[in-house]
């Protein structure tokens, strides 16, 4: 049962109030100043309270800065005949729950309570019962996708009932959905991706970014920042979306990174404008191989560089990694330098980092134990970090903003065969070699890299992905190697997370 406060100097007069709140379940102790209000939180917990502004001795306003420095976690709503915006705008300030103009009559009180104690749990049911209603539909959904444009929506549905469904009963019967859609977009995949490599028809993929969301900005005289979050998954975007609504319309579209979804190969995609094997063949110095020791990502500002040359674009641009706050700080401090440029890229690494880290330390395994945490450490630092600073500053310089990524990642809960020699590659969802051996039917392969737009580091390589929810582990040591990554979060394989990725243009408000 709740229990209800109730400080006003006229609280006689309120019994009908008080008696129409007894009956609904609520218990309700009064007090007649804001003294008395002050002793009576000291002596009991109350769930809420109800207090009136014009009281003798202590104000309304003074009694509620003295709750919040004492028991700021008791939600206030503040009743008062007063229509004067002034004290309108102190009483918000002071982190009230509400705000009610007497005359008022129980149910306004009463709606009032409901938002304020029960919404959460109001929230919870009626999101419980539209998703039992939407479960079927979903299914159906799933079962009639037949292109990239019916599974982006399948996604979104699910991304939405995922965060919708957070900590209620009805969450684990919407991942098994997630878990059912992934398995039936593994399977179109299969199908489809080799035509989208090998033909004009296909969904928009990594290597077609900046020729298609980019170019047609900088034609149109808009200045362009293009940022990208290195394993951004659309629910974190949604997750992060709300800090971003205040200062720019946003349009949110969805892409198809290609395949590997990892960072060598999507992402040096997106900045050459190229397949993989077209830039190891046009430009073999700025690729690198699996078995080679320099960092794969490493030649990214070069790899732009030869794309704006390729298309005959004079722009001036500058390239910027950030992997830590130190480096956000940097930037802040040189956009004056790039503020006339036409085209800003910016990497932030933030995201990968944590996932690595998610991976091989015992305390963030503990921060990012669920999808939902690993979303909520995403949105702690969007808010804290100097990210947001640095879209902010661009916006105020005049440009336009691409949010997007290279690819998504997984959390991964099925461990899967795999064997090859000292050469394959340590990624868990894809595996390169010339002497794998595997369960076809387990995996998507590929024995002709070239024809997939990938170059090969030998004439007999093979390329294989996991799918769903699955990761390739070695026979050796099995048992260690399955408990150390099992529920991690992993890319490069083929998923809805790790394929379907945001395309986030913001355009800032005038202010």
């Amino acid at each position: 049962m709740h229990r209800i406060l109730w400080a006003d100097d006229e609280i006689d007069l309120l019994k009908p109030h008080i008696l129409f709140l007894k009956s609904k379940g609520y218990e309700v102790e009064t007090v007649s100043n804001g003294v008395d209000a002050l002793e009576a939180l000291d002596r009991s917990a109350f769930s809420i309270i109800l207090l009136d502004e014009n009281m003798p001795g202590l104000s309304g306003l003074e009694t509620l800065s003295r709750i919040n420095l004492k028991h700021p976690e008791v939600p206030v709503i503040m009743i008062t005949k007063s229509e004067e915006e002034n004290l309108m705008n102190q009483a918000i300030g002071n982190s009230i729950a509400d705000y009610l103009i007497k005359p008022v009559n129980p149910n306004q009180i009463l709606l009032s309570l409901k938002k304020n104690l029960g919404s959460r749990e109001l929230v919870k049911m009626q999101a419980t019962n539209d998703y039992r209603q939407d479960f079927m539909q979903i299914s159906s959904m799933i079962g009639d996708a037949h292109t990239i444009e019916d599974w982006q929506e399948v996604y979104r549905r699910l991304v939405y009932w995922e965060l919708k469904l957070e900590n209620t009963e009805m969450a684990e019967m919407m991942l098994s959905q997630k878990k059912e859609a992934n398995s039936s977009f593994s399977k179109f995949v299969k199908k489809n991706y080799e035509t989208w490599v090998t033909s004009e028809a296909h969904p928009l993929m990594s290597q077609e970014l900046f020729k298609k969301k980019v170019f047609p900005l900088l034609d149109a005289g808009e200045k362009v920042c293009f940022v990208l979050i290195d394993n951004f998954r659309l629910d974190q975007w949604r997750t992060v979306q709300g800090l971003f609504a205040d200062s720019f319309d946003i349009t949110e579209e969805l892409y198809t990174t290609i395949l590997p979804t990892s960072t060598q190969y999507a992402r040096n995609a997106i900045f050459a404008g190229l397949m993989p094997s077209r830039i190891a063949k046009m430009f073999p110095e700025l690729w690198v191989d699996e078995d080679e020791d320099e960092g794969l990502n490493v030649h990214e500002e070069e790899l732009i560089k030869t794309q704006l040359e390729r298309y005959r674009r004079k722009e001036k641009f500058s390239y910027t990694k950030l992997n830590d706050s130190t480096a956000g700080e940097k930037f802040l401090a040189k956009i004056n330098e790039i503020k006339d440029n036409a085209l800003n890229v910016v990497v932030l690494n933030f995201i990968d980092m944590l996932s690595h880290a998610r991976t091989e330390s015992k305390m963030i395994r503990e921060l990012a134990n669920s999808d939902a945490a690993y979303r909520s450490l995403t949105e702690s630092w969007f808010r804290h970090s100097s990210s947001l600073e640095v879209f902010r500053r661009m916006a105020d310089k005049g440009f336009k903003i691409i949010i997007t990524t290279d690819h998504g990642t997984i959390r991964v809960d099925n461990p899967i065969k795999v064997v090859g020699d000292r050469n394959t590659n340590t990624n868990l969802r894809y595996k390169v070699g010339k002497n794998l051996k595997y369960n076809p039917k387990q995996v998507y392969e590929m024995k002709d890299p070239a024809k997939f737009g990938l170059p090969a580091p030998n004439l007999s390589s093979t390329f294989i992905y996991a799918c769903n929810e699955d990761f390739f582990s070695y026979p050796n040591n099995y048992n260690y190697y399955v408990q150390y990554y099992d529920g991690t979060f992993q890319h490069g394989g083929i998923s809805l997370e790790e394929m379907i990725v945001p395309l986030i243009t913001l355009s800032p408000r005038q202010r």
